[in-house]
């Protein structure tokens, strides 16, 4: 269930929360801005009637970065923890007094790209203080002359991402969830498969939006579990059309049954879909979803 699933990122965070405490023990280095948003994930977290907080985590973590003349600079992290965080990235701006308002909107959209590429899913609050560490130094000294900046603004959309979501279900059966599957992955273009029964794999592909929009819908229906495995982000230079089509591994979204056994007919053939997908160039998948070789 969602609660299940919300119960589980609340957890993640605390933990998280509490790792950043132990490690920056002082205040000036990490603190949390809104104790009462802490006190009611708290609360959820060891309450099974608790109400979903009001509310986002937020706090800030201060940086210092050594620039190349040896001074250091303060960088500092605001953060908050969007309510499904890890399965959504967080939300932070860093800034710094010494960053002008070109360079830091640049630092901001460049780490903001790091941790989407990298840590989608997962805890990143370490890895996001580590990349400011050692990369914002470098945007003070970057020299975006107006001109230069708003002609990278006007070419930045051309680069269009290209997504594969890789996701796992404890099980599906339900026909209205089976048809939402095929209707909403044909209404957003994606193409990939669905095998039905337990466990439940779904794969889809195509634009990174599309992709987030089709998760965003599946993960609200009810599931005793479904996350996502693996996810795949090719940045697509012209992103038409074609490029998208050369991108993809499956023709189009269709239900794949491989013949089933079990009590009730409802445990697909493993083999059968590990050579389906050797034939689709994705093997190295089946061992990120069972764990062994094929």
């Amino acid at each position: 269930t969602t609660k299940m699933a919300n119960q589980e990122e609340a957890e993640i965070q605390i933990s998280e929360l509490d790792l950043l405490s132990s490690m920056f023990p002082y205040e000036e280095e990490f603190a949390v801005t809104d104790q009462l948003a802490l006190a009611e994930l708290k609360d959820y977290v060891e309450n099974e009637s608790a109400e979903v907080p009001s509310s986002k985590v937020q706090f800030i973590l201060n940086v210092k970065a050594e620039v190349p003349n040896a001074s250091m600079v303060e960088f500092s992290m605001a953060c908050a923890l969007p309510f499904k965080y890890p399965t959504v990235l967080p939300e932070i701006t860093v800034r710094s007094s010494l960053l002008s308002r070109s360079q830091q909107i640049l630092l901001n959209s460049d780490l903001k790209t790091y941790l989407m590429q990298n840590f989608s899913g997962e805890p990143c609050m370490l890895s996001a203080r580590e990349w400011v560490k050692d990369h914002a130094a470098a945007y003070i000294d970057k020299d975006l002359s107006s001109s230069s900046m708003t002609a990278a603004d006007a070419t930045q959309p051309q680069v269009t991402m290209f997504t594969r979501l890789w996701i796992y279900s404890h099980h599906i059966y339900n026909k209205q969830k089976r048809k939402n599957i095929i209707d909403w992955a044909k209404e957003l273009s994606l193409s990939g498969f669905c095998m039905p029964g337990k466990p439940g794999v779904v794969c889809v592909e195509g634009l990174q939006s599309s992709c987030e929009e089709f998760w965003s819908r599946v993960r609200r229906l009810t599931w005793k579990r479904i996350l996502i495995r693996h996810r795949e982000d090719v940045s697509l230079e012209g992103g038409g059309h074609a490029e998208i089509q050369k991108q993809r591994k499956f023709p189009t979204l269709e239900e794949k049954c491989f013949d089933a056994h079990g009590a009730r007919g409802n445990h697909m053939d493993l083999g059968q879909l590990y050579h389906f997908l050797e034939e689709k160039g994705c093997a190295d998948i089946f061992q990120m979803y069972f764990g062994v070789e094929g």
